[in-house]
């Protein structure tokens, strides 16, 4: 049996990207990062002059698809909200270092454990 190599995640934001129409852009797909993903953006003059800026580079790197966006670039990715950044920088982290987005919860109430997908691939309620 061959087992295959998954190099790109579904997503959806949890607010969304909006673009200067005043649309609302929440699902996107992302890549698997790649060494030059990883080592290219260390070399931008935007890196060295804010480390934070690094997110940025690396986000409009490996998000392939977001919404009807024809390109994914750096402005696009500046102009995320907040929460949607720190989404993003944990999925890549999650598919990059652990392989996989999902996540082991529990139930509050009865305690039986479960896994969910947090890249928000299913609906709650769809199996």
């Amino acid at each position: 049996m061959t087992e295959t190599l998954r190099t790109e995640y579904a997503f959806v934001l949890p607010r969304g990207y909006v673009d200067g129409t005043g649309t609302v852009h929440r699902e996107g797909v992302m890549r698997l990062a790649t060494a030059r993903d990883e080592i290219t953006p260390q070399r931008d003059p935007r890196v060295r002059e804010n480390e934070a800026y690094l997110t940025i580079l690396l986000l409009s790197r490996v998000i392939t698809k977001l919404g009807t966006l024809t390109q994914v670039h750096t402005g696009v990715i500046e102009g995320l909200f907040a929460s949607d950044l720190a989404f993003l920088q944990d999925l890549y982290r999650r598919i990059n270092q652990e392989g996989h987005t999902q996540a082991s919860v529990s139930c509050p109430a009865c305690g039986h454990g479960f896994a969910v997908d947090v890249a928000g691939e299913q609906r709650l309620g769809e199996s």
